[in-house]
């Protein structure tokens, strides 16, 4: 597995948390970190993906 540097590292609560079921589950603000959408139907995606259509939904303000 390759190591993360520092700068890249992920924060527990303001990049991701733990879902009850155990699942990683990434927040807005590292979505908007990463910079585009990855097309997967996230949960907090602030992009408007709408994986049933596959088309993003809400005009992108970036």
């Amino acid at each position: 597995m390759k190591e993360q540097s520092n700068e890249n590292k992920l924060i527990e609560g303001e990049d991701f948390y733990y879902t009850p079921e155990g699942y990683k589950c990434f927040t807005e603000k590292h979505h908007l970190k990463r910079g585009y959408c990855c097309k997967s139907g996230c949960r907090h995606c602030p992009y408007g993906f709408d994986k049933k259509t596959g088309r993003i939904n809400k005009p992108s303000n970036f």
